[in-house]
C-alpha cells in the first residue's frame, strides 16, 4: 500500500479559510453506498433516523500559540511558541526558532504568565509556567492565540473571530491544540432539533494533538508511526454506545477523532468497554471496523492519514470518487471546510 496511492490534485482556491455562517449551512456531501447527494449539514435533521447515535468529542481547544520575548543581557529576542501537550515536569512545546533557545532561559509572554525552558530536544522544548491551574487558564486565555492549521495559518493570522470559530458548541474539557473540525459545523439549534428527531448523543473526549498536522513520510504507509493523543471513553458513554448496538441503532462519530476513540475503547467482539489513555491507533484499508457504522468529516489533506481512514471506511475506489466529485462540485476543504456523511453500503 503506497502513499502515492492517497494523493490527489486539490486546487488551492477550495482551501476554506473562514467557516460557513451559520455553521450548519455548510454544504454536506452524502455518500450512502454507491450513491452520492449534495446536502446541507442542516438537513441532517431529515437524513438521520431516530435511534442514530452521534458521537461527539467535546475536548476544548486552547488557545495554545504564543509570542514572548527572552532576553540576554541588554539583548531581547522575540519567540513564537506552540503548545503540544502537559507533562509531569511541564509542557511541551515547539519553538521558532528553536535553535536560539536555551535551557534555564524565561520567555516572558505577558505581565501574568512566563515559562522557564526545562528541558530541550532537536524538535521541541519543555516548559515550567509560572502559574497552574486556574490562573493557567486565564493567563493563557489573554496572552494566547487559537493554533490555526498550517494551510490556514499561511495564508492569514488568527484573530478574535477564531476563538469561537474554532471551538465547538460543546467543548467541555480543555486540552487541545487542534479542533475535532466536523464537530465545528453544529450550532444549539440544530442538536435540539437532531433530538427531537430522536438522534442520541453519546460525548467522548479526545485531546487533538499537533501531530493531526503531520504528513506522511513512508513511501510504505503500513509502516507509519501514529502520533499518540490522550482520551477517556467513560462508562455511561460505553453503555450508551453498547445500547444502541443493540438496539439496531446506528452508531455515527463525528469527526475521526471521535471514530478513533471509540474503536479504541472497542473490543474484539464489538462491545465498547471505559477507556482512558493514549491511543496511536492508526486506521487504514484493511481496518475492520468494530463500533463505527457511518462517519460524518470534513475533506482531508492528500496523502494524509486521514484520508486513509475514510479509504478504510468506505473502500478506496469509492473515496477517490467522492473526493473527486466534491473538488469538481467546489466543495470547500479541510478545517473550516464543507463536511460529508460517508454511510459504507452495509449500513446504508
Amino acid at each position: 500500500m503506497k502513499l502515492s496511492d492517497f494523493d490527489f490534485d486539490l486546487p488551492e482556491a477550495l482551501i476554506a479559510t473562514r467557516p460557513a455562517r451559520p455553521r450548519p449551512s455548510a454544504r454536506l456531501l452524502l455518500a450512502e453506498g454507491d450513491r452520492i447527494s449534495d446536502r446541507q449539514v442542516s438537513d441532517l435533521v431529515e437524513i438521520l433516523r431516530p435511534g442514530d447515535r452521534l458521537v461527539l468529542n467535546n475536548t476544548k481547544v486552547l488557545p495554545a500559540r504564543l509570542f514572548g520575548t527572552r532576553q540576554r543581557g541588554e539583548a531581547v529576542a522575540r519567540v513564537e511558541i506552540t503548545l503540544l501537550e502537559p507533562r509531569p515536569q511541564g509542557w511541551r512545546a515547539l519553538a521558532k526558532p528553536l535553535r536560539k533557545v536555551q535551557p534555564g532561559e524565561v520567555i516572558r509572554f505577558s505581565d501574568r504568565l512566563s515559562a522557564t525552558v526545562a528541558a530541550k530536544t532537536e524538535t521541541d522544548l519543555t516548559l515550567a509556567f509560572d502559574a497552574s491551574g486556574a490562573d493557567f487558564d486565564a493567563a493563557l486565555a489573554e496572552a494566547g492565540v487559537m493554533p490555526l492549521p498550517p494551510y490556514i495559518a499561511a495564508k492569514r493570522a488568527a484573530d478574535d473571530q477564531d476563538r469561537t470559530d474554532y471551538q465547538t458548541v460543546f467543548a467541555r474539557h480543555s486540552g487541545a491544540v487542534a479542533a475535532p473540525t466536523a464537530s465545528l459545523h453544529f450550532d444549539e439549534e440544530l442538536l435540539r432539533a437532531l433530538a427531537a428527531k430522536g438522534v442520541e448523543f453519546t460525548e467522548v473526549t479526545l485531546h487533538v494533538g499537533a501531530g493531526t498536522f503531520l504528513p506522511v513520510k513512508v513511501e510504505d504507509v503500513t509502516t507509519h508511526r501514529m502520533h499518540a493523543e490522550w482520551g477517556r471513553v467513560t462508562a455511561a458513554a460505553a453503555d450508551e454506545i453498547n445500547a444502541t448496538r443493540r438496539a439496531g441503532g446506528r452508531v455515527i462519530p463525528v469527526g475521526t477523532t471521535a471514530l478513533r476513540l471509540i474503536e479504541s475503547a472497542a473490543g474484539a467482539d464489538g462491545v465498547l468497554h471505559p477507556w482512558e489513555g493514549e491511543t496511536d491507533i492508526f486506521i487504514y484499508p484493511g481496518y475492520r471496523f468494530r463500533v463505527t457504522d457511518a462517519l460524518m468529516t470534513n475533506f482531508h489533506l492528500p496523502k494524509s492519514t486521514l484520508v486513509m481512514l475514510v479509504a478504510a471506511l468506505m473502500g478506496e475506489d469509492r473515496i477517490r470518487s467522492i473526493y473527486a466529485h466534491a473538488i469538481r462540485d467546489g466543495y470547500r476543504f479541510f478545517s473550516y471546510g464543507d463536511s460529508s456523511l460517508l454511510i459504507p453500503k452495509a449500513s446504508a
